[in-house]
């Protein structure tokens, strides 16, 4: 049976450090707590550095920001790695029609003046969460969101609606407070008002946008605000972590991904990147291929490196992944890799594990190499 390696050389964006450029515009949800410092202190945790500014007033949406001048100011401060956008918390929950009619122009304003400001500025929704008893002010207007549950599913539609219209990505924050209250309905995430969050639904917002802003697990942080314990902090980690990282396309958020497949006599390349606009293989024999998906055929047998890079944000903005393959034309690829000398493996949270099928795993090899590969069979 054809096996289907994927597999990615990606010691860079696991492992380095960076830094980030964040504008935050929202209200209340964002102000409480101090959320943007919590990302930053997160951040730093890891060696990480977030750089930040904000505009938070109380009750603001998206019709104050598109016309308020401190905001546009702050657009037009820098070029910014990500401006997130929070709308007020009830507004995205409404129908789909009001929210066409109420919502989506204030949305495309702030869009053009981000990407007026500059092309390399991703917008970033920040996808909030249903209030503890549903909305209780306008359930006569609109039953479905009467209820926390149907709140949160038509938030999860906006907001999804609101990224994938406009290109931009999703902070799932709303997500990972749907996953944290079914595993533990007794941790509270609200505040007394069960609309604004407490402390541990402030941090586990931000743990879901530090992975969703740098790509990596919030897993192990030492930052843990005065007052919560190491456990609550562990669990909201490990939330916020899998929420984002195990659907980086459900969210729409940049990221270069690839499949290679071992026909043995012919490559077939297949691009699983998200938010991208156009995309580069090298095939390492100076031959390239500017299609999504592909096959190659290599001429003579020897060891090549494979890079596909996705652009995005008009190309201003890119990320490439690696892999090596052996070729010697008596075995295929997948039989060459067999005989890699691995030191450890661990999934995608960093934990050492086993070897397992249809499963994303790091391979660590005795030269340093670490590669990310899926087997199905």
């Amino acid at each position: 049976m054809k096996r289907i390696l994927f597999f990615v050389f990606l010691p860079f964006l696991t492992f380095s450090q960076q830094t980030k450029e964040v504008l935050f515009l929202g209200n209340s949800y964002t102000f409480y707590n101090d959320l943007p410092n919590m990302v930053k202190q997160i951040a730093l945790s890891f060696g990480d550095t977030l750089n930040y500014d904000q505009n938070t007033p109380g009750g603001a949406g998206f019709s104050f920001h598109s016309s308020n001048q401190q905001t546009l100011n702050k657009i037009a401060q820098k070029e910014w790695d990500y401006v997130v956008l929070q709308a007020q918390s009830q507004e995205p929950s409404f129908s789909p029609n009001q929210v066409s009619n109420d919502l989506f122009p204030y949305t495309q304003i702030l869009i053009d003046s981000i990407e007026s400001n500059s092309k390399c500025t991703e917008p970033m929704f920040f996808m909030t969460w249903g209030r503890k008893y549903g909305d209780q002010q306008n359930c006569q207007f609109y039953p479905p969101i009467c209820t926390y549950t149907g709140m949160q599913k038509r938030l999860r539609q906006s907001y999804l609606q609101m990224s994938f219209t406009h290109e931009s990505s999703c902070a799932p924050v709303g997500m990972a407070w749907k996953e944290s209250i079914e595993q533990d309905s007794t941790l509270n995430l609200y505040s007394s008002d069960n609309s604004h969050p407490s402390l541990e639904g402030s941090y586990l917002s931000a743990c879901t946008f530090y992975s969703s802003l740098f790509k990596k697990p919030s897993i192990g942080s030492t930052y843990v605000p005065n007052g919560m314990d190491s456990v609550t902090a562990s669990f909201l980690q490990n939330i916020a972590s899998n929420t984002v990282l195990d659907s980086l396309s459900t969210w729409n958020i940049f990221n270069v991904d690839g499949v290679l497949i071992d026909n043995l006599s012919v490559l077939d390349f297949l691009n699983f990147s998200s938010n991208y606009e156009s995309v580069l293989w090298d095939f390492g024999d100076s031959t390239t291929s500017t299609l999504e998906n592909g096959n190659h055929v290599y001429d003579q047998p020897g060891t090549y490196t494979i890079t596909l890079t996705a652009f995005t944000n008009d190309s201003c903005v890119s990320e490439s992944i690696s892999v090596d393959i052996t070729l010697s034309f008596a075995t295929s690829i997948s039989e060459t890799n067999v005989n890699k000398k691995v030191v450890s493996i661990i999934d995608v949270f960093g934990r050492e594990t086993t070897e397992r099928k249809n499963t994303i795993l790091f391979y660590l090899y005795k030269d340093g190499r670490v590669e990310k590969k899926m087997v199905i069979e």
